[in-house]
């Protein structure tokens, strides 16, 4: 049986909880130690799947097809772990297996309450998750902030679990804020007492508390932190603001946070690997030898997290190479607006992310153009490859009216139309073409050369796809079907044969990248567009 780490946030949102588990999953797997991470949301849909970007942030695509919260994205950069629809618990979720349960009559005519039905099923999908697979520490990030109404249920569910347990068998930590007010000038640990009061009234007592701060955390702020909040004074961890949140677990680290973990679980670790983490990604990020500029266009630009493992991936495909990626991010609606070149003329290269609607779309249509044209390295992701498509129907073939049905139904050109698999789908949440699919990449392409093998498996997110009866005049003008699902023959990756880095894929690789792994194709995108900006000097 798996020992559990309980991860609490108090104070305000966005204190940084998932980075913080992911951060401390890579402390113990440096320390030989097998872990797992599960995020629980007390939100009430199943899944973010059909929740705005604003609402949200992206949403983040696991090997077997589940949509799920950001953080899981972090917890597969940092570990070694690959994800699945049970690492991401929601309330939604569970409220939906017990009402099916109470409809199939397994409660036997009894009432059906939160607890201790609502809190047994949490603790039930918390077991599932790790069931069978022998890992040494379980880690669980309780999403939402401690006295938030939504979010008790999963706090009385992991209050259950540790007692349930018994000793060295679960810890809690909990992360709080330390605010500093200026006009005072110091650091304030009133918010943490009281987030943590508010804890202990639940019936949960932090083992571990952990201070996000923006400046250093004096001996006598610890004490005090410790005497107030009933823990040692070695448990009260900093947790203050980096450069580079991969350097959060050598803070971890260097506080002495992975010992303390292994002594309060009981747990027996080997001596800490962080020297490739060090060297090779930290470092290198840290100190960067040249550096290149990105455009991102989007429609959810003004929001960090709608992009988050697409401006991770480009980061880490500057890592080798010691190249730092500044990002510029151009709202495509202000593309629409202006003239492309008053936007892009200093650009190195241009990416455009996957997303749905028709808001901004001939703002990115005119991006696309202008990298063709200006041979600015490009990169198409899901639907930055099918406006890719569009443009060039538009622009090479001569299709002035070429469209995705998804924006004009009655197109005469429909080059992007809806899988057929698709046009029976009534419901929207979880019907997509979602997960990993085989891709196999012809021999003499670029992307070939890029991957270095004939098959790969990436992840999808979407309802429509290239139209396979365009697809000759496509080849006769120059652009490359590089890659192709083979079971129902749908492209998969374009590109371009007289262009320096032009290449679209309907897939979302930016899921598979990780600072230590960059992705093969963000990797040669970032690498092009340094030769680019050599070029330009």
């Amino acid at each position: 049986m798996p020992k559990y780490i309980f991860i609490t946030g108090g104070v305000v949102s966005s204190l940084g909880k998932g980075v913080a588990c992911a951060s401390i999953g890579k402390l113990l797997e440096s320390r030989g130690l097998k872990v797992n991470l599960i995020k629980c949301d007390p939100y009430i849909n199943v899944d973010p799947g059909t929740m705005n970007p604003y609402h949200h942030g992206e949403v983040y695509v696991t090997e077997d097809g589940a949509e799920t919260d950001l953080d899981l994205g972090h917890y597969e950069r940092f570990t070694s772990i690959q994800a699945t629809k049970d690492n991401n618990i929601t309330t939604g979720k569970v409220y939906y297996s017990v009402i099916r349960k109470e409809r199939k009559g397994e409660f036997l005519g009894g009432t059906v309450q939160v607890i201790p039905h609502i809190t047994d099923e949490i603790k039930s999908l918390i077991k599932n998750a790790a069931a069978g697979k022998h890992y040494n520490v379980v880690i669980v990030e309780i999403g939402g902030t401690v006295g938030d109404i939504e979010s008790l249920p999963f706090l009385e569910a992991i209050r259950q679990l540790r007692l349930e347990m018994g000793r060295n068998k679960a810890m809690n930590i909990h992360m709080s804020l330390v605010p500093f007010i200026k006009a005072a000038s110091e650091l304030k640990t009133k918010p943490t007492q009281h987030s943590v009061g508010k804890l202990r009234e639940i019936g949960i007592q932090p083992d571990v508390i952990l201070c996000r701060t923006e400046y250093p955390i004096a001996k006598e702020i610890r004490k005090k932190i410790a005497l107030f909040c009933n823990v040692e004074e070695d448990a009260v961890i900093q947790a203050q603001d980096v450069p580079e949140i991969y350097q959060i677990p050598l803070v971890f680290n260097k506080e002495g946070l992975d010992d303390l973990i292994i002594k309060k679980l009981n747990l027996k670790g080997k001596e800490n690997g962080f020297d490739d983490w060090r060297v090779n990604v930290v470092e290198k990020l840290l100190n960067p030898v040249q550096k290149v500029e990105i455009a991102v266009v989007g429609k959810y630009i003004q929001l960090q997290d709608a992009y988050k493992s697409i401006y991770e991936a480009l980061k880490h495909g500057g890592v080798p190479g010691g190249i730092r990626v500044m990002i510029k991010r151009v709202d495509s609606e202000e593309v629409e607006k202006k003239n492309p070149e008053e936007l892009f003329y200093n650009v190195d290269g241009i990416l455009i992310p996957g997303g749905f609607g028709i808001r901004g779309i001939e703002g990115k249509i005119s991006a696309v153009q202008y990298a063709r044209e200006k041979n600015i390295p490009f990169f198409g992701i899901c639907l930055g490859m099918q406006l890719a498509v569009i443009e060039f129907a538009r622009t090479v073939l001569g299709c002035q009216e070429a469209n995705s049905t998804e924006f004009n139904d009655k197109t005469k050109y429909p080059v992007i139309h809806l899988l057929q698999e698709q046009r029976t789908a009534t419901e929207m949440g979880g019907t997509m073409r979602l997960g990993a699919y085989p891709c196999s990449i012809r021999k003499s392409s670029k992307t070939r050369e890029m991957y270095g093998k004939k098959l790969v498996y990436e992840r999808h997110r979407h309802r429509y796809e290239f139209n396979n009866k365009f697809r000759e005049k496509f080849t006769e003008k120059g652009m490359t079907f590089s890659g192709i699902y083979r079971d129902k023959d749908l492209v998969e990756i374009i590109e371009l044969k007289d262009h320096p880095w032009f290449v679209g894929v309907q897939f979302h690789p930016e899921f598979k990248s990780k600072p230590d792994r960059p992705h093969p194709l963000f990797r040669s995108f970032i690498e092009a567009a340094l030769r680019r900006k050599s070029q330009q000097k």
